[in-house]
Protein backbone atom coordinates (compact mmCIF):
# COMPACT_ATOMS: atom_id res chain seq x y z
CA UNK A 1 0.00 0.00 0.00
CA UNK A 2 3.09 2.29 0.54
CA UNK A 3 4.79 1.54 -2.74
CA UNK A 4 1.24 2.34 -4.24
CA UNK A 5 1.12 5.41 -2.42
CA UNK A 6 4.15 6.98 -3.65
CA UNK A 7 3.75 5.53 -7.09
CA UNK A 8 0.82 7.97 -7.21
CA UNK A 9 2.14 10.83 -5.98
CA UNK A 10 5.75 10.81 -8.20
CA UNK A 11 2.64 9.91 -11.06
CA UNK A 12 0.39 13.60 -10.02
CA UNK A 13 4.33 15.09 -9.48
CA UNK A 14 5.15 14.21 -13.05
CA UNK A 15 1.73 15.29 -14.54
CA UNK A 16 2.24 18.13 -13.07
CA UNK A 17 5.90 19.24 -14.54
CA UNK A 18 4.45 18.10 -18.08
CA UNK A 19 1.75 20.26 -17.90
CA UNK A 20 3.82 23.56 -16.57
CA UNK A 21 6.65 22.49 -19.48
CA UNK A 22 3.93 22.62 -21.98
CA UNK A 23 2.53 26.16 -20.67
CA UNK A 24 6.32 28.00 -20.23
CA UNK A 25 6.39 25.96 -24.30
CA UNK A 26 2.87 28.03 -25.23
CA UNK A 27 3.82 31.37 -23.40
CA UNK A 28 6.98 30.87 -25.45
CA UNK A 29 5.00 30.99 -28.65
CA UNK A 30 2.86 33.38 -27.42
CA UNK A 31 5.36 35.93 -26.47
CA UNK A 32 8.43 35.46 -29.20
CA UNK A 33 6.46 34.32 -32.43
CA UNK A 34 2.85 36.48 -31.28
CA UNK A 35 1.52 39.91 -30.70
CA UNK A 36 1.63 40.42 -26.70
CA UNK A 37 -1.66 42.30 -27.12
CA UNK A 38 -3.63 39.72 -28.42
CA UNK A 39 -6.14 38.09 -25.58
CA UNK A 40 -4.58 34.17 -25.79
CA UNK A 41 -1.56 36.05 -24.22
CA UNK A 42 -3.20 36.85 -21.58
CA UNK A 43 -4.89 33.52 -21.03
CA UNK A 44 -2.05 31.53 -21.74
CA UNK A 45 -0.16 33.38 -18.96
CA UNK A 46 -2.89 32.63 -16.86
CA UNK A 47 -2.51 29.06 -17.35
CA UNK A 48 1.07 28.69 -16.66
CA UNK A 49 0.06 30.61 -13.31
CA UNK A 50 -2.15 27.91 -12.87
CA UNK A 51 0.66 25.12 -14.07
CA UNK A 52 2.60 26.52 -11.17
CA UNK A 53 0.54 26.48 -8.51
CA UNK A 54 -0.99 22.38 -9.22
CA UNK A 55 2.94 21.86 -8.82
CA UNK A 56 3.97 23.39 -6.09
CA UNK A 57 0.67 22.88 -3.97
CA UNK A 58 0.41 19.37 -2.74
CA UNK A 59 -3.33 20.58 -1.89
CA UNK A 60 -4.80 20.31 -5.30
CA UNK A 61 -3.81 17.41 -6.45
CA UNK A 62 -7.35 16.28 -6.24
CA UNK A 63 -8.51 19.23 -8.13
CA UNK A 64 -6.14 18.26 -10.87
CA UNK A 65 -7.49 14.87 -11.73
CA UNK A 66 -11.16 16.42 -11.41
CA UNK A 67 -13.62 16.81 -14.31
CA UNK A 68 -13.82 20.79 -14.52
CA UNK A 69 -10.10 20.59 -14.58
CA UNK A 70 -10.01 18.63 -17.99
CA UNK A 71 -12.31 20.57 -19.08
CA UNK A 72 -9.82 23.58 -18.41
CA UNK A 73 -6.93 21.81 -19.78
CA UNK A 74 -9.42 21.09 -23.02
CA UNK A 75 -10.43 24.56 -23.42
CA UNK A 76 -6.56 26.07 -23.49
CA UNK A 77 -6.08 23.60 -26.13
CA UNK A 78 -8.57 24.26 -28.47
CA UNK A 79 -7.88 28.04 -28.08
CA UNK A 80 -4.34 27.35 -28.21
CA UNK A 81 -4.48 25.21 -31.09
CA UNK A 82 -6.52 27.35 -33.34
CA UNK A 83 -5.32 30.92 -32.23
CA UNK A 84 -1.91 30.43 -30.70
CA UNK A 85 1.27 30.89 -32.29
CA UNK A 86 1.97 27.41 -33.26
CA UNK A 87 2.50 27.19 -37.46
CA UNK A 88 4.18 23.75 -37.21
CA UNK A 89 1.71 22.29 -34.47
CA UNK A 90 4.38 20.44 -32.50
CA UNK A 91 3.30 22.41 -28.93
CA UNK A 92 -0.12 21.40 -29.66
CA UNK A 93 0.31 17.81 -30.60
CA UNK A 94 2.27 17.38 -26.83
CA UNK A 95 -0.36 19.74 -25.36
CA UNK A 96 -3.00 17.07 -27.02
CA UNK A 97 -0.88 13.87 -26.19
CA UNK A 98 -0.89 14.91 -22.75
CA UNK A 99 -4.39 15.64 -22.41
CA UNK A 100 -5.31 12.08 -23.77
CA UNK A 101 -2.71 11.06 -21.41
CA UNK A 102 -4.85 12.40 -18.34
CA UNK A 103 -7.51 11.86 -19.42
CA UNK A 104 -7.33 8.05 -20.29
CA UNK A 105 -5.41 7.06 -16.90
CA UNK A 106 -7.48 9.51 -14.81
CA UNK A 107 -11.25 9.67 -15.56
CA UNK A 108 -13.95 7.13 -16.75
CA UNK A 109 -14.18 5.89 -20.03
CA UNK A 110 -17.53 8.85 -21.00
CA UNK A 111 -15.82 11.52 -20.12
CA UNK A 112 -13.00 10.72 -22.37
CA UNK A 113 -15.19 10.24 -25.29
CA UNK A 114 -16.81 13.72 -24.39
CA UNK A 115 -13.16 15.39 -24.53
CA UNK A 116 -12.47 13.48 -27.46
CA UNK A 117 -16.02 14.31 -29.22
CA UNK A 118 -15.35 18.36 -28.49
CA UNK A 119 -11.96 18.41 -29.84
CA UNK A 120 -13.01 16.47 -33.15
CA UNK A 121 -16.52 18.86 -33.55
CA UNK A 122 -14.51 22.08 -32.54
CA UNK A 123 -12.11 21.23 -35.75
CA UNK A 124 -14.83 20.34 -38.14
CA UNK A 125 -16.31 23.67 -37.78
CA UNK A 126 -13.31 25.64 -37.62
CA UNK A 127 -10.91 25.08 -40.65
CA UNK A 128 -7.26 26.52 -40.70
CA UNK A 129 -5.45 25.89 -43.17
CA UNK A 130 -2.25 25.43 -41.09
CA UNK A 131 -4.14 23.08 -38.65
CA UNK A 132 -4.75 20.50 -40.74
CA UNK A 133 -1.70 18.18 -39.34
CA UNK A 134 -2.72 19.04 -35.89
CA UNK A 135 -6.91 18.17 -36.96
CA UNK A 136 -5.35 14.28 -38.04
CA UNK A 137 -3.19 14.48 -34.57
CA UNK A 138 -6.57 14.82 -32.92
CA UNK A 139 -8.59 12.42 -34.58
CA UNK A 140 -6.25 9.69 -34.95
CA UNK A 141 -5.14 10.12 -31.04
CA UNK A 142 -8.73 10.81 -29.76
CA UNK A 143 -9.78 7.19 -31.58
CA UNK A 144 -6.60 5.60 -29.90
CA UNK A 145 -7.47 7.45 -26.45
CA UNK A 146 -11.57 5.93 -26.66
CA UNK A 147 -10.58 2.78 -27.29
CA UNK A 148 -7.74 2.68 -24.28
CA UNK A 149 -10.12 4.30 -22.03
CA UNK A 150 -12.50 1.32 -23.24
CA UNK A 151 -9.91 -1.31 -22.47
CA UNK A 152 -9.01 0.39 -19.13
CA UNK A 153 -12.95 0.43 -18.02
CA UNK A 154 -13.08 -3.36 -18.87
CA UNK A 155 -10.02 -4.28 -16.55
CA UNK A 156 -11.26 -2.10 -13.92
CA UNK A 157 -14.50 -4.07 -14.55
CA UNK A 158 -12.57 -7.39 -14.54
CA UNK A 159 -11.06 -6.34 -11.61
CA UNK A 160 -13.56 -5.28 -9.78
CA UNK A 161 -15.30 -9.31 -10.40
CA UNK A 162 -11.75 -10.47 -9.23
CA UNK A 163 -11.79 -8.69 -5.67
CA UNK A 164 -15.78 -9.62 -5.27
CA UNK A 165 -14.88 -13.38 -6.08
CA UNK A 166 -11.55 -12.98 -3.80
CA UNK A 167 -13.59 -11.81 -1.33
CA UNK A 168 -16.31 -14.88 -1.60
CA UNK A 169 -13.59 -17.22 -1.44
CA UNK A 170 -11.99 -15.53 1.57
CA UNK A 171 -15.51 -15.74 2.97
CA UNK A 172 -16.03 -19.24 2.35
CA UNK A 173 -12.87 -20.03 3.61
CA UNK A 174 -13.29 -18.58 7.01
CA UNK A 175 -16.48 -20.32 7.23
CA UNK A 176 -14.77 -23.75 6.31
CA UNK A 177 -12.50 -22.69 9.09
CA UNK A 178 -15.28 -21.77 11.57
CA UNK A 179 -16.84 -25.38 11.11
CA UNK A 180 -13.45 -27.29 11.14
CA UNK A 181 -12.66 -25.46 14.34
CA UNK A 182 -16.48 -26.68 16.01
CA UNK A 183 -16.15 -30.01 14.65
CA UNK A 184 -12.78 -30.22 16.08
CA UNK A 185 -14.08 -28.77 19.46
CA UNK A 186 -17.09 -31.07 19.68
CA UNK A 187 -14.98 -34.32 19.00
CA UNK A 188 -13.15 -33.27 21.31
CA UNK A 189 -16.11 -32.68 23.83
CA UNK A 190 -17.85 -35.76 23.09
CA UNK A 191 -14.93 -38.15 23.04
CA UNK A 192 -11.81 -37.66 24.58
CA UNK A 193 -12.68 -34.59 27.22
CA UNK A 194 -15.62 -37.06 27.88
CA UNK A 195 -13.68 -40.10 28.58
CA UNK A 196 -10.69 -38.31 30.75
CA UNK A 197 -13.57 -36.71 32.92
CA UNK A 198 -14.76 -40.52 33.36
CA UNK A 199 -11.56 -41.67 34.04
CA UNK A 200 -11.11 -38.93 36.88
CA UNK A 201 -13.98 -40.12 38.56
CA UNK A 202 -13.08 -43.60 38.33
CA UNK A 203 -9.68 -42.70 39.68
CA UNK A 204 -11.13 -40.81 42.82
CA UNK A 205 -13.31 -43.86 43.45
CA UNK A 206 -10.42 -46.40 43.08
CA UNK A 207 -8.53 -44.65 46.04
CA UNK A 208 -11.13 -45.40 48.12
CA UNK A 209 -11.89 -48.97 47.10
CA UNK A 210 -8.01 -49.80 47.37
CA UNK A 211 -8.34 -49.03 51.42
CA UNK A 212 -11.74 -51.11 51.36
CA UNK A 213 -11.19 -54.11 48.86
CA UNK A 214 -7.41 -53.95 47.76
CA UNK A 215 -8.82 -57.14 44.84
CA UNK A 216 -11.29 -55.07 43.71
CA UNK A 217 -9.02 -52.32 43.36
CA UNK A 218 -7.07 -53.69 41.37
CA UNK A 219 -9.14 -55.50 38.50
CA UNK A 220 -11.13 -52.05 38.72
CA UNK A 221 -7.26 -50.66 38.06
CA UNK A 222 -6.64 -52.96 34.79
CA UNK A 223 -9.97 -51.92 33.34
CA UNK A 224 -8.92 -48.17 33.57
CA UNK A 225 -5.66 -48.95 32.02
CA UNK A 226 -7.38 -50.70 29.06
CA UNK A 227 -9.41 -47.68 28.53
CA UNK A 228 -6.74 -45.13 28.71
CA UNK A 229 -4.50 -47.47 26.14
CA UNK A 230 -7.74 -47.08 23.74
CA UNK A 231 -8.19 -43.48 24.74
CA UNK A 232 -4.90 -42.93 23.70
CA UNK A 233 -5.56 -45.09 20.66
CA UNK A 234 -8.15 -42.58 19.99
CA UNK A 235 -5.97 -39.52 20.54
CA UNK A 236 -3.10 -40.87 17.94
CA UNK A 237 -5.36 -41.30 15.22
CA UNK A 238 -7.38 -38.29 15.90
CA UNK A 239 -4.56 -36.11 15.36
CA UNK A 240 -3.37 -37.96 12.43
CA UNK A 241 -6.24 -37.50 10.60
CA UNK A 242 -5.44 -33.68 11.38
CA UNK A 243 -2.25 -34.05 9.42
CA UNK A 244 -2.23 -32.70 5.95
CA UNK A 245 -2.46 -35.70 3.47
CA UNK A 246 0.74 -36.59 1.31
CA UNK A 247 -1.70 -36.73 -1.95
CA UNK A 248 0.84 -38.96 -4.77
CA UNK A 249 -1.82 -37.92 -8.07
CA UNK A 250 -0.78 -39.91 -10.02
CA UNK A 251 -1.01 -43.36 -7.38
CA UNK A 252 -4.34 -43.15 -4.96
CA UNK A 253 -4.28 -46.16 -4.42
CA UNK A 254 -1.40 -46.26 -2.32
CA UNK A 255 -2.95 -43.37 -0.92
CA UNK A 256 -6.07 -45.14 0.52
CA UNK A 257 -3.90 -48.25 1.16
CA UNK A 258 -2.02 -46.35 4.00
CA UNK A 259 -4.66 -44.49 5.24
CA UNK A 260 -6.47 -48.25 6.14
CA UNK A 261 -3.09 -49.67 7.39
CA UNK A 262 -2.82 -46.46 9.68
CA UNK A 263 -6.44 -46.93 10.68
CA UNK A 264 -5.88 -50.16 11.78
CA UNK A 265 -3.11 -50.01 13.51
CA UNK A 266 -3.77 -47.00 15.72
CA UNK A 267 -7.49 -48.62 16.51
CA UNK A 268 -6.89 -52.13 16.24
CA UNK A 269 -10.55 -52.48 14.48
CA UNK A 270 -9.50 -55.11 11.63
CA UNK A 271 -9.39 -53.10 8.20
CA UNK A 272 -9.47 -54.35 5.02
CA UNK A 273 -8.79 -52.58 1.37
CA UNK A 274 -9.98 -53.69 -2.01
CA UNK A 275 -9.21 -52.11 -5.26
CA UNK A 276 -9.20 -53.67 -8.84
CA UNK A 277 -6.58 -50.76 -10.26
CA UNK A 278 -3.27 -50.67 -9.72
CA UNK A 279 -3.07 -47.35 -9.81
CA UNK A 280 -5.77 -43.74 -10.35
CA UNK A 281 -5.02 -40.93 -10.85
CA UNK A 282 -6.33 -37.48 -9.55
CA UNK A 283 -5.78 -34.06 -9.72
CA UNK A 284 -3.94 -32.99 -6.33
CA UNK A 285 -6.90 -30.99 -4.82
CA UNK A 286 -9.27 -33.69 -5.95
CA UNK A 287 -7.06 -36.56 -4.39
CA UNK A 288 -6.69 -34.19 -0.93
CA UNK A 289 -10.69 -33.82 -0.64
CA UNK A 290 -11.52 -37.44 -1.38
CA UNK A 291 -8.83 -38.64 1.30
CA UNK A 292 -9.95 -36.22 3.82
CA UNK A 293 -13.69 -37.42 3.25
CA UNK A 294 -11.89 -41.27 4.00
CA UNK A 295 -10.24 -39.91 6.75
CA UNK A 296 -13.54 -38.84 8.58
CA UNK A 297 -15.43 -41.42 7.90
CA UNK A 298 -12.79 -43.98 8.97
CA UNK A 299 -12.69 -41.54 12.72
CA UNK A 300 -16.12 -42.13 12.41
CA UNK A 301 -16.71 -45.53 12.06
CA UNK A 302 -13.90 -45.62 15.31
CA UNK A 303 -15.64 -43.12 17.29
CA UNK A 304 -19.66 -44.37 17.30
CA UNK A 305 -19.93 -47.67 15.54
CA UNK A 306 -17.75 -50.21 17.30
CA UNK A 307 -17.02 -52.29 14.65
CA UNK A 308 -14.86 -55.25 14.53
CA UNK A 309 -14.10 -54.78 11.05
CA UNK A 310 -14.28 -52.46 8.25
CA UNK A 311 -13.57 -53.06 4.29
CA UNK A 312 -12.77 -50.21 2.36
CA UNK A 313 -12.63 -50.48 -1.48
CA UNK A 314 -11.41 -47.91 -4.38
CA UNK A 315 -12.73 -48.21 -8.13
CA UNK A 316 -12.42 -45.75 -11.00
CA UNK A 317 -14.98 -46.52 -13.24
CA UNK A 318 -15.02 -44.22 -16.66
CA UNK A 319 -15.07 -40.91 -15.78
CA UNK A 320 -15.95 -41.20 -11.66
CA UNK A 321 -13.96 -42.38 -8.38
CA UNK A 322 -16.07 -44.25 -6.09
CA UNK A 323 -14.88 -45.11 -2.54
CA UNK A 324 -16.88 -46.89 0.36
CA UNK A 325 -16.49 -48.15 3.78
CA UNK A 326 -18.28 -51.06 5.20
CA UNK A 327 -18.44 -51.95 8.81
CA UNK A 328 -20.36 -54.40 11.15
CA UNK A 329 -21.07 -51.68 13.57
CA UNK A 330 -23.95 -50.55 15.20
CA UNK A 331 -25.04 -48.33 11.98
CA UNK A 332 -26.59 -44.83 12.27
CA UNK A 333 -29.89 -44.14 14.41
CA UNK A 334 -31.69 -43.91 10.82
CA UNK A 335 -32.20 -47.02 8.71
CA UNK A 336 -32.20 -47.62 5.21
CA UNK A 337 -30.14 -46.17 1.97
CA UNK A 338 -30.28 -42.66 1.44
CA UNK A 339 -28.81 -40.36 -1.41
CA UNK A 340 -27.17 -37.21 -0.47
CA UNK A 341 -29.97 -34.55 -1.44
CA UNK A 342 -32.24 -36.71 0.51
CA UNK A 343 -29.43 -36.62 3.68
CA UNK A 344 -30.11 -32.88 3.28
CA UNK A 345 -33.39 -32.79 3.04
CA UNK A 346 -34.20 -35.21 5.96
CA UNK A 347 -30.95 -33.87 7.76
CA UNK A 348 -29.57 -36.70 8.48
CA UNK A 349 -25.37 -38.33 8.21
CA UNK A 350 -22.23 -36.13 8.63
CA UNK A 351 -22.35 -32.58 7.62
CA UNK A 352 -18.37 -32.25 7.03
CA UNK A 353 -18.38 -35.95 4.57
CA UNK A 354 -21.68 -34.38 2.86
CA UNK A 355 -20.30 -30.98 2.00
CA UNK A 356 -17.15 -32.12 0.95
CA UNK A 357 -18.70 -34.54 -1.46
CA UNK A 358 -21.39 -31.59 -2.78
CA UNK A 359 -18.06 -29.22 -3.09
CA UNK A 360 -16.19 -31.76 -5.62
CA UNK A 361 -19.76 -31.50 -7.35
CA UNK A 362 -20.09 -35.65 -6.31
CA UNK A 363 -22.69 -37.92 -4.80
CA UNK A 364 -23.48 -39.71 -1.21
CA UNK A 365 -25.27 -42.45 -0.44
CA UNK A 366 -25.30 -43.87 3.21
CA UNK A 367 -26.59 -47.37 3.84
CA UNK A 368 -27.59 -48.18 7.49
CA UNK A 369 -28.53 -51.26 8.77
CA UNK A 370 -29.38 -50.98 12.74
CA UNK A 371 -27.19 -53.32 14.76
CA UNK A 372 -25.81 -54.70 11.58
CA UNK A 373 -23.63 -52.02 10.30
CA UNK A 374 -23.27 -49.55 7.99
CA UNK A 375 -21.73 -48.55 4.56
CA UNK A 376 -21.11 -45.27 2.83
CA UNK A 377 -19.96 -44.64 -0.49
CA UNK A 378 -18.93 -41.62 -2.69
CA UNK A 379 -18.68 -40.92 -6.10
CA UNK A 380 -16.88 -38.19 -7.92
CA UNK A 381 -15.95 -37.07 -10.90
CA UNK A 382 -12.59 -36.49 -12.39
CA UNK A 383 -11.23 -36.02 -15.27
CA UNK A 384 -9.34 -38.67 -17.29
Amino acid sequence: MAAAGSLARESRWLRSVVRAVLAFACLYAQVFFSSLERPLTMVTAAYVVYSLVALLWKKIDEIQVSLPSLFVDTAFFIAFSVYGADKSGWIGTMLFLYLMTVAVMHHDWSDVCIIVGACIGFYAFVRRPDAAALRHVVVATGLLACLAGDMKRRLQDRLLEAGRREAALRAEAEHIRDQERQRIAGDFHDGPLQSFIGLQVRLDILETLFKRDRNAALEDLRELQQIARSQVSEIRSFLRSMKPVEVDSSDLVTSVRRIVEYFQKDTAISARFISAQSEVRLPPEIGQEVLQILREALHNVQKHSKASRVVVALEHAGKNVEISVDDDGTGFAFSGTFSLDELDLLRLGPQSIKRRVRSLGGDLQIESRPGHGAGLKIRVPVTA
